[in-house]
């Protein structure tokens, strides 16, 4: 299957277990994939778009993979349920659950203290969570969802537009990744208004 060897730079690999996690036997190409997902994230994304949600709840394990099941639900096995392999990126998965909690702990923090302002504190969790690597795919489809979450929902201002206006926004969003794992967050505020 043409699937595994066919990445694009910042994807995470699966494995040859997660792989025959595909619940459609009948996809053969990383293009007919990523259609069949991006089809699968905007039911999701119609699903959130209904919804009012209350900072307690959104802050939870069992609502990042609520979100993760339903943007991947109909494509893999697997979605919504946190990765049990490591990854050439991320943590090491027996430390996901305990990184995420203190992940969380820390996000009602900047809440509760107005550490930050609405979109530092949005995409400091996305940052963190992308790092950290939940789940076996799409780690960074959502995380970025989890931040238009945070900062749409919970606290009434526009969804980001991830790079929409920008000439190759996926190089630009990695290296506004890699800026943020070396402390500076500047570039990911920015490229998320851009």
């Amino acid at each position: 299957m043409g699937l595994i060897s066919s990445l694009n730079k910042g994807q995470t690999p699966l494995d040859e277990e997660e792989m025959k996690g595909l619940l459609i036997p009948t996809i053969a190409t990383r293009e007919e994939l990523d259609e069949f997902e991006q089809q699968n994230i905007e039911q999701a994304l119609h699903w959130i778009l209904k919804r009012s949600f209350k900072i307690e709840s959104v802050l939870t394990e069992e609502f990042i993979k609520n979100i993760h099941k339903r943007m991947y639900g109909d494509t893999w096995v697997w979605a919504g349920t946190f990765r049990k392999t490591n990854k050439n990126i991320g943590i090491d998965w027996w430390q996901i659950a305990p990184a995420f909690k203190s992940l969380t702990d820390d996000a009602r923090f900047w809440i509760a203290n107005k550490t930050y302002e609405a979109d530092e504190i949005a995409i400091r969790f996305k940052h963190r969570l992308v790092s950290i690597r939940c789940f076996s795919n799409g780690n960074g489809r959502h995380s970025r969802i989890m931040a238009d979450i945070l900062v749409g929902k919970i606290f009434g201002q526009p969804v980001f537009t991830w790079g929409e206006m920008q000439r190759d926004p996926r190089t630009k969003y990695l290296a506004a990744v890699k800026a943020a794992d070396q402390n500076d967050i500047a570039p990911l505020l920015s490229f998320a208004r851009s």
